[in-house]
């Protein structure tokens, strides 16, 4: 075959997704799969907000079809930053917010305005796609093997040693994989970091910035709070460019709105690539959008009843992993914080499955499949190491219904091995 360039001959697909294609083909031949794979919604168990799907058809019907602007409508922008100021106390002006389809064309950019061949990127793992976009940009990885006592996220003392000579720290909370967050503290220690680290820089060196996901940040359970480094030390704001949208929050992860905050000359560049990229949000969906964040009332009564049926699923099932622990099965999790994911334990190297031994994690998540018919993303998928023991479950197609019955394949499944 033809070469091509030296990016897409070491460009790898995502993991992800590629094993959601795989069930979905074990799907269409009949096999019955519980699928926790992808992070996405079961329309017809979450559906978009009446109001929004409303508003988008009200849209397209006065015919809102043509290119947007390419920072995002003015009355979007106005409406997102409403919204972020109610949510989180956060202000930010219009200069300072971007708008695009979804968050990936925003990490993107961001990514091309400020590592560039060689510059050093940390984050930790398991992480959502970091890696990836740390290869796309011919950038230098720094990797943090977050720990499970830590509930999977990278601490102020894991980072520190790291931060003399970064260009970019990706952090991300609620976190995607693991449905965990940052406890004020910890983020409150790690801004101090990246602020004394700046202070040390000479005027004429790049700055440190924080790349800060918190698409998840709507969704967060029991006593779980969520914190953004800027609402946390306002000192941030020059060195933060904050990700979030309306997939997650609103079940809307195919309409594609997404925005990205922070200081004006960074999301001025991220605008320039967006125009080169052509990542716009379509236009029907930003009018349709600014209109349901402005509408608060729906707001807020779409989003108790969408995470209690989320967080009912989450408990239900940690709640049932644990039962398993107690028997004596090895499975663990950690309760669930936010998101739509539960951090789940399978560690079953070594047990044999009649003669088969259970050789690598790889032969585990193959029994799972196979013996219990439950699909889960193993940790490496994310960056983490390929014997790690731990998975991700998303709960974003489970029906209800079907938990204890999952659980109960389960037990079997575990029962089987010796």
């Amino acid at each position: 075959m033809t070469r091509l360039s030296k990016l897409a001959e070491t460009l790898t697909g995502s993991e992800i997704v590629k094993l959601g294609n795989e069930i979905k083909v074990r799907v269409g031949q009949g096999e019955k799969i519980y699928n926790y794979t992808i992070g996405d919604f079961d329309p017809n168990i979450f559906p978009i907000p009446d109001e929004l799907k409303a508003d988008i058809i009200s849209a397209y019907e006065h015919h809102y079809t043509s290119y947007p602007p390419a920072e995002g409508l003015l009355e979007l922008r106005h409406a997102v930053s409403a919204f972020i100021e109610d949510k989180f106390g956060l202000h930010y002006n219009d200069n300072e917010l971007l708008i695009a389809a979804g968050g990936r064309p925003l990490i993107y950019a961001l990514f091309r305005t400020i590592v560039g061949p060689g510059d050093k990127v940390i984050y930790a793992v398991p992480s959502w796609n970091n890696n990836h976009y740390v290869h796309i940009n011919g950038g230098t990885h720094c990797v943090i093997e977050a720990l499970p006592e830590n509930n999977f996220m990278p601490t102020a003392e894991e980072i520190a040693p790291h931060l003399s000579d970064a260009t970019l720290l990706c952090l991300c909370s609620p976190q995607n994989p693991t449905g965990t967050t940052h406890s004020k503290s910890s983020l409150e220690h790690i801004c101090d970091l990246v602020l004394a680290e700046n202070k040390r820089r000479n005027s004429d060196d790049r700055k440190l910035f924080v790349m800060f996901d918190q698409m998840y940040s709507t969704l967060t359970y029991g006593e779980t709070h969520h914190y953004n480094p800027v609402a946390l030390r306002p000192e941030m704001k020059e060195y933060t460019v904050s990700i979030d949208g309306i997939s997650k929050a609103f079940a809307a992860t195919g309409v594609r709105v997404g925005w990205g905050m922070g200081p004006a000359h960074v999301i001025g560049k991220m605008k320039s690539l967006l125009v080169h990229m052509g990542g716009w949000s379509p236009m029907a969906e930003q009018k349709a959008t600014a209109r349901f964040l402005m509408n608060k009332e729906a707001v807020n009564r779409f989003q108790k009843h969408f995470k209690a049926e989320l967080e009912e699923r989450l408990v239900l099932i940690y709640k049932g992993i644990m039962a398993l622990k107690q028997k004596g099965y090895p499975v663990d999790a950690i309760e669930p914080q936010a998101s739509i994911y539960l951090t789940i334990k399978i560690d079953l190297k070594g047990k044999k499955a009649g003669d088969h031994l259970l050789e690598k994690q790889s032969d585990v998540s193959d029994y799972i499949l196979k013996a219990a018919h439950l699909a889960v993303v193993p940790f490496y998928a994310f960056g983490a190491d390929k014997q790690s023991p731990w998975y991700r479950m998303s709960v974003g197609t489970c029906k209800k219904e079907e938990i204890s019955s999952m659980l109960g394949i389960l037990e079997e499944a575990l029962a089987r091995l010796n």
